[in-house]
């Protein structure tokens, strides 16, 4: 009876919600010790951050953090102040201009100040060693005109961004959970589109009451990896040369083969002379091959194509003797008849 018990208390019961944000009243002495965060951010956001900055500081002040930009550094802090009350808005607020810093708009960055919201940065550059198969992976989590990216984003509830090296993704924690799982197996060669199925299903499946509890591996695809098995090449016997001590002989330089030519002798003009009157001679020795070729050609016979010999038919190997007798016989008694008539 008391493992019945313990296992009905574990159970969340429909409709049940966490308690509200944490308030003043939960702790109105603020904060003993002051902590702060800082982030450096890209030249081209300091034209949106400046326009957004005062809805940042707004926000951020009535919970009690003071928010700062840099703009010479190219820095955003944030820092505790007294009348801070709630420990984890700082958290908040560090991740928020993390966010900012990664392209993230501020419409969807403010919601982490929710306590249902969370935010998840997936760094997917050492994932892949080569950058080719890196850019190419990256544009297929994207997907055709953001499809893909945007299929994710209703399945997850999940505001997903991809920014240079890294993913940003904000929404629920079981969401983000998804999001991770499918840059990650993207990044190690398996399509989205998969993972996107199975999280269509299970959301059907969610739907039924009687199946709850439930176990959901049946009706979830299952899919493998095809390896494509590579043409082996035949195996070549390389001979094994004959072994001598003596290393080979240097080939002849530039200058060695002038030397013995003589031609490192020779002034530059003579030089020319000599290459001129080489090519002229190779040219010639070219031309007169192309006309003994010419020459030649009326006298090559053309090739006659082939016939087809008929098939004889020849006889059979065995005569009936005693058959070609009587019809020699009949034959006479014939002429006999017509002779009498």
């Amino acid at each position: 009876m008391s493992k019945e018990k313990d296992s009905d208390d574990l159970m969340i019961p429909d409709g049940w919600k966490p308690p509200g944000p944490c308030t003043k009243e939960d702790n109105p002495h603020g904060m003993v010790s002051e902590s702060a965060f800082a982030i450096l951010f890209p030249k081209y956001r300091e034209q949106y951050l400046q326009e957004c900055w005062s809805v940042v500081k707004k926000d951020l002040k009535d919970m009690g953090i003071i928010a700062e930009m840099d703009v010479i550094e190219g820095t955003l802090s944030v820092k505790t102040t007294r009348k801070c009350y709630d420990p984890y808005a700082i958290i908040k607020a560090r991740d928020i201009i993390k966010l900012l810093a990664r392209s993230v708009p501020y419409e969807q960055a403010r919601r982490l100040l929710e306590d249902d919201a969370a935010c998840d940065i997936i760094k997917i550059s050492g994932m892949v060693s080569s950058k080719a198969r890196f850019v190419k992976r990256r544009t297929r989590l994207i997907g055709p005109d953001g499809s893909t990216l945007k299929a994710i984003e209703l399945l997850t509830r999940c505001y997903v961004t991809v920014q240079g090296n890294t993913v940003s993704a904000i929404g629920p924690y079981k969401g983000l959970a998804e999001v991770r799982k499918i840059t990650e197996d993207c990044m190690n060669n398996i399509h989205p589109i998969y993972n996107i199925k199975t999280l269509m299903i299970k959301q059907e499946l969610m739907k039924n009451p009687k199946l709850k509890d439930a176990n959901w591996d049946k009706f979830l695809p299952k899919f493998k990896k095809t390896h494509q098995k590579k043409r082996s090449k035949p195996f070549k016997i390389r001979k094994k040369k004959d072994y001598t001590p003596f290393p080979p002989p240097m080939p002849l330089s530039k200058v060695d083969k002038e030397l013995e030519s003589g031609e490192y002798f020779m002034k530059q003009k003579d030089r020319n002379r000599k290459r001129k009157a080489e090519q002229i001679q190779k040219s010639e020795e070219i031309s007169r091959e192309r006309q003994k070729q010419n020459r030649a050609k009326p006298f090559i016979p053309p090739v006659e194509p082939e016939h087809k010999r008929k098939k004889v038919e020849t006889a059979p190997a065995r005569v009936d003797v005693d058959s070609l007798k009587e019809k020699i016989k009949a034959s006479m008694k014939k002429k006999k008849v017509t002779k009498v008539k």
